[in-house]
């Protein structure tokens, strides 16, 4: 029968189809003998619907009369090798990905087939079955919209109580392949975006409720695997190392990013789903409570990566409540969630933080957690400004636990080795770019810009809530005098009635101009600290400046003294790069440092981003770092010198108040050093010409034959003259010692001959 297939036809006719179907209806078993013929038969049929949906409507016309899908399910359950239905999976999606006709849509969509499809149990071992069923299950999702998707869920009451697409394509949400957990997700998101209110009700009723929490839970170990990377490169760094970390936050970034796109399809509750779902998983039992403070020569690969998350989130995630709540728990002490994370969440036990081993708690202490709400007293804190970071990083300081994680921030800032410095920035430069957080809640961390301080003021005096003068110019802000009508209090007792997270401090109703005071502190102790790299002080370079675009407006004598003397170091230590290993390129690295760095402070996003801090790089800052005779580690140095001088520089001049120019001021007025070389050579400003004579004090002397026997005595002789400069070869005089006659000249690299 089937050996009748294989004669010539025309294919793409109306009767070439009805050949096809007819032939396969007679189909009663399918194996090893017909297996090719009915598989050639459906791509075949694919392929003619395809063309005649686009062609020819009688084409579809017979195929519905002839009821041909329900032909495919007779096949498949005849079949009994897989290549049957993998055939079969590939032409059914190959006809719904390429039918433009909604009416043939709607035929696809009815009578159950797809469902029976959609439910059928085929034999998942197959990776290559499983692919195409995935595949199959996407090309369905891509055609649904508000009428279609109504022909695919069973709905009792006008209530949905059965959608088999959405049930089965979850079940493979977490699938060890990341190409079939990227396709439901597509599926899903297809799913979620037709905003089909009672499918929306479905999809947020339990037990399907759990696929939200599940996602946060494989977030979650995503994010303990990141931790082991970043702590195993801490200890062994390489190429392979730092390409599998680059791989996990990749694979982090896409699961945020699918967190996002989930929230913005609007079906309500789901948005609250995932900000419990991390909060309780996440944030409270393990990012906020790896923000401990222990020695910096501990490798901190919890903190690290505690830090990057929370910038992650907050920049990804564009959830309000999320946001807030995270920032309204930066004001609780780090003991709180520690003992959180001691007890269970939702039935999980918490590894307390990212870097311990999970433990299981005794039944006491789980019901001592759980049974009433944490509440910590916080003592009274002094009413300066500054933070006793000398306290706060010592080892094994108890108190450090009743210090607010906002502090522990400022902490690390001042007194945290680089990469924590760089975390810390990080975090505080994320929740100022973050739009979903309140002003409110920026001004009682410290970080709401002046400008947005001085335009909320005066919008205040404006709608007459205050008198104008009080307002604009008294030194705190009366709409935050009462903690409690303020948004940071509406979101502590929100933390409180949902979460069983409370403390009593009296520290919150402090003035708003304390933490700004803090913050602005911690940024000049960064700016006087020697073992903290170019780049990131460039970062804190950035944030002062969005903190205080204008001058020196909330700078005291103090501030002003210590950059004053950093200032001075950071001149000092590129003075000494002039008698260094590159000399003749300093002014060039100077003059493009300066551009990118006038460049990175006056951007709207800081120079690096939070990615950058899972990558420590190695800071060259003394001599004993360079290696003895390398100087590509001496101009690494060198650049590193520059970089620091050039951001210490311009903030010199921003706390002055000056406009700060294009191009580094290399001669300013007044200041011009004397031309020693050019002048202790006899030289005028015009440069050495051939035939000039030229002191030789300094110079290298060498001998050079120009003919066999006869050896010359030449000196060489770097000459500077401003910002010119010239290389010297000059012929030593014997009856006039230490002089010579200039012979040749070249340019010095970098000056401006």
């Amino acid at each position: 029968m089937w050996f009748s297939f294989w004669r010539s036809r025309d294919r793409f006719t109306l009767d070439h189809l009805r050949y096809l179907t007819d032939q396969l209806a007679k189909v009663q078993i399918v194996n090893e003998v017909n297996k090719d013929f009915v598989i050639e038969a459906l791509r075949s049929i694919a392929e003619l619907i395809t063309y005649g949906d686009q062609h020819d409507p009688s084409f579809f016309e017979f195929f519905m009369e002839k009821q041909v899908v329900a032909e495919f399910v007779r096949v498949l359950k005849l079949s009994r090798t897989v290549s049957i239905p993998l055939q079969l999976l590939q032409t059914v999606s190959i006809m719904i990905q390429n039918l433009r006709s909604e009416h043939a849509i709607y035929y696809m969509f009815s009578n159950e087939h797809m469902n029976y499809l959609i439910t059928y149990s085929f034999d998942f071992r197959n990776e290559e079955l499983l692919s195409y069923y995935i595949s199959f299950l996407r090309a369905i999702s891509g055609k649904l919209n508000k009428n279609t998707i109504s022909l695919l869920v069973k709905t009792r009451n006008d209530e949905v109580v059965s959608f088999p697409l959405y049930v089965e394509a979850i079940r493979f949400a977490f699938h060890e392949e990341n190409m079939i957990r990227t396709a439901v997700r597509t599926v899903t998101l297809n799913v979620y975006h037709v905003g089909d209110e009672c499918v929306n009700r479905y999809i947020t009723s339990a037990p399907h409720t759990e696929y939200f929490s599940n996602l946060v839970s494989f977030f979650r170990n995503q994010c303990m695997d990141l931790n082991r990377l970043v702590s195993e490169t801490l200890k062994n760094p390489g190429p392979d190392s730092t390409s599998a970390i680059v791989a996990a936050v990749d694979e982090i970034e896409d699961n945020l990013y699918y967190f996002s796109d989930v929230i913005s399809a609007g079906i309500p509750d789901v948005g609250r789903l995932i900000t419990d779902s991390i909060l309780m998983l996440l944030i409270f039992p393990m990012l906020l409570p790896s923000l401990r403070i222990v020695d910096t020569n501990d490798m901190q690969s919890g903190v690290v990566t505690s830090l990057y998350l929370l910038c992650c989130i907050l920049r990804i995630v564009k959830i309000k409540d999320l946001a807030n709540t995270i920032v309204a728990a930066l004001f609780y002490p780090l003991e709180t969630f520690t003992r959180f994370s001691r007890g269970k969440v939702n039935g999980y036990i918490s590894d307390r933080g990212l870097t311990s081993v999970s433990q299981e708690p005794d039944d006491d202490n789980i019901a001592k957690c759980n049974a009433e709400c944490l509440t910590v007293n916080v003592p009274q804190s002094s009413s300066s400004s500054g933070l006793d970071t000398e306290s706060i990083m010592s080892e094994d300081n108890c108190s450090s636990s009743n210090l607010a994680l906002r502090e522990v921030l400022l902490a690390y800032v001042t007194k945290g080795d680089d990469v924590q410095v760089l975390g810390s920035l990080s975090v505080l430069a994320t929740l100022l770019q973050t739009k979903e957080l309140d002003e409110s809640m920026l001004d009682r961390l410290g970080i709401l810009p002046q400008r947005k301080q001085h335009k909320k003021q005066l919008l205040q005096a404006l709608v007459g809530e205050a008198s104008g003068e009080e307002q604009l110019f008294s030194s705190e802000n009366s709409l935050m005098r009462d903690g409690s009508g303020c948004e940071p209090g509406v979101y502590l007792e929100k933390i409180k009635e949902q979460y069983g997270l409370s403390f009593l401090s009296s520290d919150f109703l402090m003035s708003p101009r304390v933490p700004r005071f803090q913050v602005l502190d911690a940024l000049v102790s960064l700016f006087c600290r020697s073992n903290i790299s170019a780049e990131t002080l460039w970062d804190g370079g950035w944030l002062l400046r969005q903190l205080l675009p204008y001058s020196e407006a909330e700078f005291n004598i103090h501030h002003l003294e210590l950059l004053q003397v950093s200032y001075k170091n950071s001149a000092t230590a590129l003075v000494k790069e002039v008698r260094g290993f590159w000399p003749d390129l300093l002014i060039t690295v100077l003059c493009n440092e300066w551009r990118k760095c006038k460049r990175a402070m006056e951007s709207s996003y800081p120079p690096k981003e939070p990615k950058c801090i899972l990558f420590p790089s190695q800071m060259l800052s003394s001599e004993e770092d360079i290696p003895e005779g390398s100087s590509f580690a001496a101009g690494e140095k060198m650049h590193e010198v520059v970089k620091v001088f050039v951001v210490l520089h311009q903030l010199q001049i921003f706390t002055l108040g000056r406009y700060l120019p294009e191009k580094p001021l290399i001669y300013p007025p007044g200041d011009l050093p004397a031309n020693s070389r050019a002048q202790t050579s006899g030289l005028d400003v015009s440069g050495p010409k051939p035939g000039t004579e030229v002191s030789l004090v300094s110079a290298v002397p060498c001998r050079i034959a120009f003919e066999r026997g006869k050896e010359r005595h030449f000196c060489f002789l770097a000459i500077s003259a401003g910002t010119s400069g010239w290389l010297v070869l000059a012929e030593e005089l014997p009856l006039k010692k230490p002089y010579g006659v200039v012979r040749v000249a070249a340019p010095l690299a970098g000056c401006n001959n």
